[in-house]
């Protein structure tokens, strides 16, 4: 069964989140306090709710205990930030990702039980979404809309088998860019090559190609 997420704050952060969750899939509820800001994005998630995260009845109504993920997105009030994360994570969500404003908050938000604090200015929207989804996925860059540049830890499958063998462009529709081997990189790598435990192979790839690896 899929991930459900819940995505608590819908500005632009919380939308990138929101929208790229949906198109990959996954059953997402959007909550924002705004109502034109629901109305906004009502067609592209799965449910859409005007609801005021702060109050512990409202949030509760939601059933948020039955989400595997809450993004809690809430944009300058960092007391609310705080108290709608505390209140998630106590209403049992299993993983909370919180947005910060700055490290302070960020220690604040690790204190209280999040699992994961992002920094919108340091990672988009739609990083923080795949990444969220897949344990194969370590980095994402979306070079345009239908084609990406990802990295991707190695599947057992791959561990002892050379480039050549595993035929990545006609077997997954991907180029093999760059492999990762702990601290060294080869950025030319030849067909000969093996692919070792624990190396991190950076392709690039349509998204369709690149969904079905994350979702191995």
């Amino acid at each position: 069964m899929k991930k459900q997420f819940v995505i608590i704050g819908c500005g632009r952060f919380g939308s990138s989140v929101s929208k790229t969750l949906c198109n990959m899939g996954y059953e997402v509820l959007a909550v924002d306090r705004n109502e034109e800001t629901i109305h906004g994005i009502a067609d592209q998630v799965t449910h859409a709710v005007q609801a005021d995260a702060t109050d512990e009845n409202s949030i509760k109504s939601l059933g948020i205990r039955n989400f595997d993920v809450a993004v809690v997105t809430i944009g300058s009030n960092i007391q609310s930030s705080i108290l709608v994360t505390l209140m998630v994570k106590e209403l049992g969500v299993k993983y909370v990702v919180a947005k910060a404003q700055n490290e302070l908050h960020a220690k604040v938000l690790y204190k209280i039980g999040a699992d994961r604090v992002v920094f919108p200015e340091r990672e988009m929207g739609v990083r923080v979404a795949h990444n969220l989804v897949s344990s194969n996925i370590m980095d994402y860059i979306e070079l345009a809309p239908d084609y990406s540049i990802v990295e991707i830890a190695t599947l057992n499958e791959w561990v002892g088998k050379s480039l050549r063998e595993l035929n990545m462009r006609s077997t997954y529709g991907i180029n093999v860019m760059a492999i990762k081997h702990g601290p060294d990189i080869d950025i030319s790598p030849r067909a000969t090559d093996l692919i070792e435990e624990g190396d991190v192979l950076v392709v690039i790839g349509h998204n369709d190609d690149l969904q079905k690896i994350e979702n191995r």
